[in-house]
């Protein structure tokens, strides 16, 4: 099983637009009404291994506040604010599906930041330090301020029940949190810091890829009779979405390249572009009733466009940020390994964007 689940992490770019198609078909043929019952347990099992395997001790090392507070004024200000008028600019026609994926979009853009954060910025050489803390604080600030956000901004397009949205975030976000955090405690205990880095820990990581495309799939499922019966409809979502991607990247790639080093650039670029499309569906399809299948479907098919948009642009990184520097000899001591959730082999994504 580990084997089957490690091949899904390793190969989400493919996976999860296979486990759309199927949830495509599956929804057609059969009523998928039923899967509604399963949106709460696979966020849990997509949401839960991020929790264990992430680093909370490593916010308090390092000296990066410019860094720390530039890519968060990023993440609460600018990326909210574009989602916003890309909503606007896109997303304005008087069918009320344009409203919900504006709203759709918006929760995107005030949900940083996911667990592949830490994977891509590895990937490209840069601080994963940094990278963790980004996970952290963006987790936290961005579940605080994601139910006023949206009521503030989309309140006029949909019914925002903020105390119902900051439940919702509780299930999805801090009891994960804490209970991964009580698993990590008992895993070192029980096994040691050097066995439960090595052998333990990186067991987790591919039961969220599991729930990413489970998650996915039921997303798809739910809504395929309207997706074929119209499917224009796909393309007038991914152009907001391309939009929303390229002008993130090329915001984040200059401002790295004049405000910080190579390795910090990267983290921040990471930091920014791979949001919590994660927390974002479970939020649409739990917190917002009949309306937010809709919304769903705009963020499953946001999986595809960042996903591909970071592979491609860690196989030119050296073009953006140029060559990594010479790597330090690693002392003989391994210290924790700063895992995520979604952790996907770089190396095999790569190689497979070459053929």
């Amino acid at each position: 099983m580990i084997k089957a689940l490690t091949f899904i992490q390793k190969n989400l770019v493919w996976t999860i637009p296979v486990a759309m198609g199927f949830g495509l078909i599956f929804g057609y043929l059969f009523d998928a009404g039923f899967l509604k019952q399963f949106i709460i347990p696979v966020t849990f099992v997509m949401v839960y291994p991020m929790m264990v395997t992430l680093n909370v001790k490593t916010i308090f090392k390092g000296r990066d506040l410019k860094l720390q507070t530039a890519t968060q004024v990023i993440n609460f200000i600018l990326i909210p604010l574009l989602a916003f008028f890309i909503g606007k600019l896109f997303l304005s026609g008087q069918d009320p599906k344009y409203g919900l994926w504006a709203v759709g979009l918006f929760l995107i853009g005030v949900l940083p930041t996911s667990g592949m954060t830490i994977s891509w910025t590895g990937f490209a050489k840069g601080s994963k330090e940094a990278a963790i803390k980004m996970v952290v604080f963006g987790l936290v600030i961005g579940s605080l301020a994601a139910p006023v956000y949206t009521k503030v901004f989309m309140g006029a397009t949909i019914d925002v029940d903020m105390l119902h949205m900051f439940k919702q975030i509780a299930i999805f976000v801090f009891f994960p949190l804490v209970v991964g955090l009580l698993t990590q405690t008992y895993g070192v205990k029980k096994y040691g810091a050097q066995k439960w880095n090595d052998r333990v820990k990186p067991k987790f990581p591919p039961f969220s890829a599991l729930g990413v495309v489970l998650i996915a799939f039921v997303a798809m499922s739910l809504k395929a009779r309207h997706i074929i019966a119209n499917p224009g409809d796909i393309l007038i979502i991914l152009l907001p979405l391309v939009v929303f991607y390229l002008v993130s990247y090329v915001f984040l790639t200059v401002a790295g390249r004049f405000l910080f080093q190579r390795e910090d650039a990267i983290a921040m670029v990471f930091g920014v572009v791979m949001r919590d499309l994660s927390i974002a569906l479970a939020i649409a399809m739990t917190a917002f009733g009949k309306e937010g299948l809709t919304i769903a479907l705009f963020i499953s098919l946001a999986y595809i466009i960042q996903i591909q948009s970071a592979a491609w642009y860690v196989k030119f990184i050296h073009v953006m940020f140029g060559p990594p520097k010479p790597a330090k000899p690693e002392p003989a001591a391994r210290e924790e390994a700063p895992d995520e959730a979604l952790e996907i082999s770089g190396s095999m994504v790569i190689m497979n964007l070459k053929k």
